[in-house]
This record gives structure tokens, sequence and C-alpha cells, in this order.
């Protein structure tokens, strides 16, 4: 395969520049582009890893002579940009000097017997992703978004991930109820009832769910739950944040599974 010309942008005024930004800085662009921004080195080749072809390249004009084949191939179409300009597209401090744009995938079905991570609206994008990166970790692979959660393709939830949506099945805008279409039994976390989840006999599948930062899980989705866990904190402060606690669970899940060694 020979590498595809690029095409360069210098015009700020560049209709495609215009859409890079949004794209890269704009959470809710990725919908009305039906594209997603993945900037940097590590999520562009976590993303060829896993089999995806970008539809776009793009490098800053400095980078593009040492981007190396397997980037400068990736995609049907490169585009370089002048390195001014490169600088306003990035929403980070420290732009990354390439970037992919993929087509947004198609939303999928709700896979009623898949390990899975509801997300009852949690909103801080880097708890979220950080909770997509568990999930990957520890075998769960489904992730169930109900409404008012972070949306899960966008730049700041994308940049936390790490990769991680790329090996996970995610389903976005469930209302509670939605959740009844999952066969698996629901876990649900509280900071002062049910069993000590290091005392506990966990099901697999299952269905953690992961709640609202300030709120916790919503009270109609924790009545459909099979299980209600604590996580015992001796220090004696209640301190764990909901990624936090989102890894003690997945973790306890996955190990749950393992044969004792011989």
């Amino acid at each position: 395969m020979t590498e595809a010309a690029p095409a360069v942008i210098r015009s700020a005024g560049n209709a495609l520049l215009k859409d890079l930004r949004r794209l890269a800085q704009d959470s809710h662009a990725h919908r009305r582009q039906q594209r997603v921004w993945l900037e940097g080195d590590h999520l562009c080749r976590a993303a060829l890893a896993r089999g995806l072809r970008p539809a776009l390249a793009v490098f800053s004009e400095s980078f593009w002579p040492l981007a190396g084949a397997q980037l400068a191939q990736a995609a049907p179409k490169n585009i370089v940009i002048d390195d001014a300009l490169w600088r306003g597209i990035s929403g980070l401090e420290s732009p990354a000097p390439l970037g992919f744009v993929l087509d947004l995938p198609e939303a999928p079905a709700l896979e009623p017997e898949a390990p899975t991570v509801v997300l009852d609206r949690v909103q801080d994008a880097g708890n979220v992703g950080a909770i997509l990166r568990s999930a990957a970790a520890f075998g769960f692979t489904q992730v169930a978004a109900v409404s008012g959660t972070a949306l899960l393709w966008s730049p700041k939830v994308l940049r936390a991930g790490m990769g991680a949506h790329f090996g996970l099945r995610l389903v976005e805008g469930l209302k509670p109820a939605g959740l009844a279409g999952l066969q698996v039994p629901l876990l649900v976390t509280s900071s002062h009832e049910g069993e000590w989840l290091h005392q506990a006999s966990l099901p697999w599948p299952c269905a953690w769910v992961l709640g609202h930062e300030g709120q916790g899980v919503d009270v109609a989705i924790a009545q459909l739950a099979a299980h209600h866990l604590r996580i015992a904190q001796p220090g004696g402060e209640e301190s764990l944040n909901v990624a936090a606690a989102a890894a003690i669970c997945l973790h306890a899940s996955a190990t749950g599974r393992l044969a004792p060694p011989a």
C-alpha cells in the first residue's frame, strides 16, 4: 500500500479545520457530525489494533515526515495542518501531533446476557473513561449508560478511556426501565446497606450499577437489583469516588472467577 497524498490546510477559515475543532472540543459535536475525534499516538494505535480504519488521518505539518508507514497508510485520506493552526484544534494544553477521525459506530442494542457495567447518570467524563478502562480490564464486555451520563464518545471520555472503547459494546441513552432487558443479576453498591463485598459470593455474569457522583443509584434502578453490596472502608471515611469504587467492584468479580492456584 502506498501513502495517500496529503491535503495541506493553511487557512484558518477552512471548513474541515472548523469541523475538526468542534469534534475535538465540543462534547456533542460527534452526534451532529456522526464522527469522532481520536487524538494522540496511543489512542490512534489502539483503534488500529482493534481493526478499525479511520476515515481521515490528521497530522501537524512538522510531524507528517515522522509519522511512519502504519500511521501514514491508516486512512484513505491524510490531512496535514500548519503547526500554528494545529494548536487551535486540540482541547489539550499540550496537543498531540496527530489524530484520527472515525465514523461514529452504529448504536448497538442491549445484549441481555453480557457481563455489563451500568452507568447511572455518571457525569464526570474522567470518571466515565476510567470506568470503561476497568470494565475492559476485568472482563466486562458491555457498558450501558442511562440518560444523563456523560456521552461515551465525547472527546474527554475517549481520552480518559485510553482505547477501552474499542473492545466494548457501548449502549447509550437508556431509561431506567430499559435495564429490565438485562437477564443477568444487577449488583448495586451502597455506603450503608447490603452485604460486605469482600465476604460476598458474586454471580457471573452480572451487571454492576455505578451511580451519580452525588446522588448515587436511582431508586427505580436500585429496586431492580438482585444484590446490594458495601465496600469496607476501615479508614473511617466515605472517600471513594465512583471510578475507584467501580475498579474495586469489577476486580472482585474478576478475581471471583479465577481458579485458586494448585
